[in-house]
């Protein structure tokens, strides 16, 4: 069998086409995600926090910051000094558990319809149903 054949046997595999769908959905499903945290989400805590609150300028500048760089996150990592930028990891951690709560959220409807979908169990056969009351009672 050549590479080639067995390259488009794997690549036309159900499991492999699921996973590429899932992968394109999962990339806009992620944006749709980063709208919510940056655009919806962060305003809202920034507001609640007593004012307006960019948390991606939350940072603690851990190098020299050379003549005429202004004090910004982009400036600063533009100009290579080193940052630890704690609030740009508190944003990307809210996106994460966002993000893991609706993925969550969502398995559980899916798994909720599946059911719904399930054909109903077949019956007991007779005999099956006969030996368990014959166990019963001799039980007593």
């Amino acid at each position: 069998m050549s590479v080639l054949k067995e390259f488009r046997d794997f690549a036309v595999k159900g499991n492999v086409i699921d996973l590429a769908v899932g992968v394109i959905i999962g990339g806009a499903f992620g944006k749709i995600v980063d709208s919510l945290v940056n655009d919806i989400v962060m305003p809202v805590i920034s507001t609640l926090l007593g004012g307006h609150i960019d948390f991606t300028n939350l940072f603690i500048v851990l190098g020299h910051v050379p003549e005429g760089v202004p004090r910004t996150f982009d400036a600063l990592k533009k100009a290579g000094v080193p940052i630890f930028a704690y609030g740009n990891f508190i944003t990307i951690s809210i996106n994460f558990f966002l993000l893991a709560f609706v993925i969550f959220q969502m398995v559980k409807v899916v798994n909720k319809v599946r059911l719904m979908d399930a054909p109903p169990p077949p019956p007991i056969p007779e005999d099956v149903v006969l030996l368990r009351e014959i166990r019963d009672s001799l039980k007593k």
